[in-house]
């Protein structure tokens, strides 16, 4: 096939048995990544903002050399939200309604994993991200986040238990931290979790997206719309940038975000990433740190869904952090991952982000904290890609809203 063709049909699919398999890149490729193609991204903006700076949004396009597939492995979940690779190689999953699932690397699903408080599971809330404990081997504990209902209202809390030993339940379930306060809405939850190199977690919020509590994303009195910092007991790690603030929670990492669906660390910086929502254009992924406020709502690359401006219309503003990268239209992107090479070299240290109504996996090229180059994923699959983890085989593992389990690696 010509060089043409890879640019501008990077994905292909083809029947496999029982399973889907889509692939791409060159069966003789070169393992260097072809950085010569048009942005990816065709449609006409939402809005009519510019970026600040040359590179934040429609990158040029690349496109992988080696030769990859991806593989649905199994399309037996039930509305999955969160993956995560145990000690051993298998999955952990969760599933919106309140269950854990374990799965092979082959596909084979476990039961049902109950002994979960009950989850909210109406709109966008439900049993969603989930770690697990570098110590799991000797102690079994995993971490996940939910969305809860309280008498007062809805909100994002944090729990950790221990897999049974017979891997059929969660055992002393217990709540560790609530994002107050709750809210009488099932929308922007936020839900993923990280285990930092210190044994903190990583929390993300969502800023519950209606006008009446959006504000509450730039008020450090609340943990609404908020990157928090916790110890494994639900307290606040020591050293956040508010430690000492009467007027501030000691948790909180940093601020002004509308729905953190994405967390991961870089594997050589060991630096937070994040990506998140935008109203109508203006996805966001960010380099977080320490005590930064990321905007929202006073600046924004998007509209209201109405098409209306949001707030004073602004795009940057003093003392506010720029996205390193934007989407208009949006990715919608939720779990991600940075990928270390082991499997596919030329994809080494980039970062691959699931999108939801764009219905691909984004990769993204970063040199020096900047996006240089974005490739879409298994297009044709249709899927609203929902998280995305590193297998111990150097294959990435990918979950669907529509149920499916996906592993992409080198082909052959």
């Amino acid at each position: 096939m010509t060089r043409l063709f890879f640019l501008l049909f990077p994905v292909l699919a083809v029947a496999c048995g029982n399973n889907t398999v889509a692939s791409g890149g060159s069966s003789s490729g070169s393992g260097t990544s072809d950085t010569t193609g048009a942005p990816v991204e065709t449609r006409s903006p939402n809005t009519d903002y510019r970026p600040a700076f040359a590179g934040q949004t429609r990158v040029r396009g690349v496109h992988t050399a080696t030769a990859w597939e991806g593989r649905v492995l199994s399309r037996d979940l039930k509305r999955p939200w969160g993956i995560a690779t145990l000690p051993d190689g298998r999955l952990l999953i969760t599933e919106k309604g309140g269950t854990f699932r374990i799965a092979k690397t082959d596909g084979t699903l476990s039961g049902a994993i109950g002994g979960l408080p009950p989850v909210n599971a109406s709109g966008q809330g439900g049993l969603l991200g989930l770690a697990i404990d570098p110590e799991f081997a000797s102690n079994r504990t995993v971490f996940w986040v939910f969305s809860e209902h309280l008498h007062e209202g809805n909100l994002t809390a944090v729990a950790r238990g221990r897999l049974s030993a017979d891997e059929s339940r969660i055992e002393g379930a217990t709540v560790i931290y609530r994002a107050t306060p709750a809210y009488n809405g099932n929308l922007h939850y936020g839900g993923r979790i990280l285990v930092d190199r210190q044994g903190y977690l990583f929390i993300s919020t969502g800023e519950r997206s209606d006008l009446v509590t959006r504000p509450q994303a730039q008020q450090l009195n609340s943990a609404l719309g908020k990157i928090l910092h916790i110890t494994k007991d639900g307290k606040p790690a020591p050293g956040g940038p508010f430690a000492g603030r009467a007027d501030a929670r000691p948790e909180i990492w940093s601020y002004g975000h509308r729905n953190v669906q994405g967390l991961a660390f870089h594997p050589v910086t060991g630096d937070l990433w994040e990506n998140e929502f935008g109203p109508r254009g203006g996805d966001e992924l960010n380099r977080i740190e320490a005590g930064k406020n990321y905007g929202w709502p006073i600046i924004t690359y998007g509209y209201e869904y109405s098409g209306a401006r949001i707030g004073e219309a602004l795009t940057g503003k003093a003392g506010l952090e720029q996205p390193v990268y934007y989407w208009d239209p949006v990715l919608s992107p939720s779990g991600m991952t940075f990928y270390s090479g082991a499997g596919i070299g030329e994809w080494k240290h980039d970062l691959f982000i699931c999108g939801l109504n764009s219905n691909h996996i984004a990769r993204l090229v970063i040199r020096d904290n900047r996006v240089t180059g974005e490739e879409r994923l298994l297009r044709s699959e249709g899927q609203r890609f929902r998280d995305i983890t590193e297998g111990k085989d150097g294959a990435l593992y990918a979950v669907t809203d529509e149920g499916r389990l996906y592993r992409i690696a080198k082909k052959g």
